[in-house]
Order: structure tokens, then sequence, then C-alpha cells
């Protein structure tokens, strides 16, 4: 009999396409899957094949939100949970309550970092830092399923505590290319993602005064959003670049395929930044656009496996103009071959064996 599966995450569920890939392979498989988020952020309709809900938060500052989400959280899944439930918990601030649950029920839990909440740049410094890193050092030693979205994030904490995780990288479904290369004229540079800092983007719209013939796209919403749009305004770069705020993923999915080049250019705001290999990388990847790249070690891996793209020399704007001058210069259509090699090697349909290997594992432990 398969087993019921709990997943939950700080998260209004809408955007996360980590969670909705996980839950629906396993809801493929024929697990029991129930997904519970909050209303952080809004609660906008979304559509899945399974039950899921948000749970209605009254605060009014993320601090007070992840106590209020935990507490509340806890007592959620000890309505819900048995002795024939897995437990699935997304990142350290949805940790706790599955994790005393799991215990108080001994039931397995499977724990997935998306990445190192207690290096996270937001919190580089503050107090919360000392809670978040305290929270983990005494939960995740003990896990005993653990995944997480690279090899550096895996090795980080297996040094750190040694516990050793799976890697299930977020990389998107396969993606059939048929697209017409279009010949884009101005050509189109493409951010893609949340506008926080770190991302390389204000230095990207510094790099437009040395492109010509270049539009730059920024596609997404976030906390320096408005910054960004006045620093446009202050260098007279209206002309030349725009911002296409929030869209919906399956309009990015469609538009990312018609530009030149993509853009991961993440500075190392912390470990979390310096370990992570970004969802764009490989939406770019699986979209079959080459990328200009950060020189932090998952991305030199892929680049090392796969010519897509060009790795800066640093974050100079003359170093990035200078990167993606070179990859209009040789076209997309020459990286094509390596782009489809890519994109057959990292996608979906290859991380879901590993992840209901993992799920396989927790449900024979019941």
């Amino acid at each position: 009999m398969r087993k019921k599966i709990i997943t939950s995450a700080f998260s209004n569920l809408y955007t996360d396409q980590r969670i909705e890939k996980v839950c629906r392979t396993l809801y493929e498989n024929s697990y029991t899957v129930e997904l519970i988020g909050n209303n952080w952020g809004g609660a906008e309709k979304m559509s899945r094949p399974y039950p899921f809900s948000r749970i209605p938060l009254i605060s009014k500052s993320l601090k007070t939100a992840y106590f209020e989400f935990n507490w509340k959280l806890y007592h959620e899944l000890k309505k819900k949970a048995d002795e024939n439930t897995i437990l699935h918990a997304n990142d350290l601030d949805a940790l706790l309550p599955n994790y005393l649950l799991a215990k108080k029920l001994n039931i397995p839990l499977v724990f997935d970092s998306h990445e190192i909440f207690s290096e996270m740049p937001a919190i580089q410094g503050k107090m919360s830092q000392k809670l978040w890193r305290y929270l983990e050092k005494k939960l995740v030693p003990d896990i005993q399923f653990m995944i997480t979205a690279s090899a550096g994030y895996a090795n980080w904490f297996k040094t750190k505590y040694g516990i050793n995780a799976t890697v299930i990288q977020n990389a998107p479904r396969k993606l059939d290319f048929k697209i017409e290369i279009p010949e884009n004229n101005p050509k189109i540079l493409l951010y893609q993602g949340v506008i926080n800092p770190f991302r390389g983007i204000d230095k990207a719209i510094l790099a437009m005064h040395h492109l010509d013939g270049v539009i730059f796209k920024v596609a997404g919403d976030g906390p320096m959003k408005k910054e960004y749009e006045e620093l446009v305004i202050k260098e007279n770069l209206q002309d030349k670049v725009q911002f296409l705020g929030k869209l919906l993923p399956e309009d990015l999915r469609k538009m990312t395929p018609t530009v030149d080049c993509g853009m991961s250019i993440e500075e190392n705001g912390g470990e979390s930044y310096f370990y992570s290999l970004p969802n764009k990388v490989l939406d770019g990847i699986q979209a079959r656009i080459p990328l200009i790249l950060s020189n932090l070690p998952e991305m030199q891996n892929i680049k090392r496996q796969f010519d897509i793209g060009e790795i800066i020399k640093d974050h100079q704007p003359k170093s990035i103009a200078e990167a993606v001058r070179s990859i209009l210069n040789k076209g997309r259509k020459n990286y094509q071959p390596e782009l489809e090699k890519a994109a057959n090697f990292l996608c979906w349909e290859n991380e879901e064996i590993k992840l209901l290997q993992v799920f396989e594992k927790a449900s024979a432990s019941l």
C-alpha cells in the first residue's frame, strides 16, 4: 500500500515550481499527497490534482509570521498525520513542527533544503540568523532522509553536520524544442527571477552602457525592483532596459525561448548563494538559450560539462558586456548542440528517479 505524504512549506505555493514538481511526481507514482502552505504574499487561485491548503496568517511582519506558521502547522499536521504518513518539510522554516511530530508518532520525515536557509543574504549578521543556525544545528544532524538542490549544498551539509543528502536539482521538465530561433533586432538579454540583491541585476543594467543593439528585459518582482528602476532613470537607460513585472510561469516559459541570451550572474552573497545552482540556469538550458554565468562552483561545473555560454571574469559592467557580446557574436544557433545535450541531461525526468528512491526508502522504514 502506497503511503500518505504530507508536504509543507512556508510558501503561498503558487510560484514554487520545485514543490509542484515534487508533489506531482509523488502523486503520479500512486502516493496520496497533501500539500500545506500559507497565504503570506497572497493566495492566488491554483489547481492541482491533489488536495492543498493554505494556513491563513494574521502576522504583519515576516519574523512573527514564521512563529505563527510553525505553531499552526504543527496543529494541522497533528490533525492529518497518522502512523502511515511520511512528512515532507521544505526548508528550515517549516522543519521544526514536522520534526517534532515525526518524533512523536515515530514516522519518517524527508527534509528538502532548497537552499542553505541559515546563510541567506537577507539574514546575514542579524539576530534571526543566530536563531536559524541554532535550529539547524539541533535538528539537521538527526534527520534520516534529506534532499537538497545542488552538490555544493550537499557537501556543505555533509561537512557541517555529517549528513548525506541526496542531490535533486531543480531542473524543469524536458521541453521538446521545436521553436524557430528568432532573428531579434535589437538582441534581447533576459533576467528571470526574484529581483533581490546579489543577483547582478544592477551591474547588468550598467553594462548596457557598453552594449549597442541590445535590450535588457527583467522578468520578475522583488524588494530591489524600485531601486533598480530608479537606477535605470538615473543612468538614462530607459530605452535599453525593460521591467516586465512578475509573469505567470506559463507565460515566462513561452517568452524565454524567444530571447538571445539569459543570465545568472549571482554574486557571492554568503554560502547559500555561493553553492547555489539557480533555477534560471536550468530553465535557460531547457529553453535552449545561451547564458552568461557567474564564476561560482555549480555554474563552473555545468560550463565544464557543456559549453552553454560564457562565464563572466568579474562583476564589472564592462566584463558583463564583454560576455554578452561574446555570446551574441558566436550566435545562438552555434550553442544549440551543447544546449541540446545539457537539456537532455539536466531535466526533471532524470531528477525524479532519485526523488522516488528517497521516498521508497522512507516508505520502507514505516
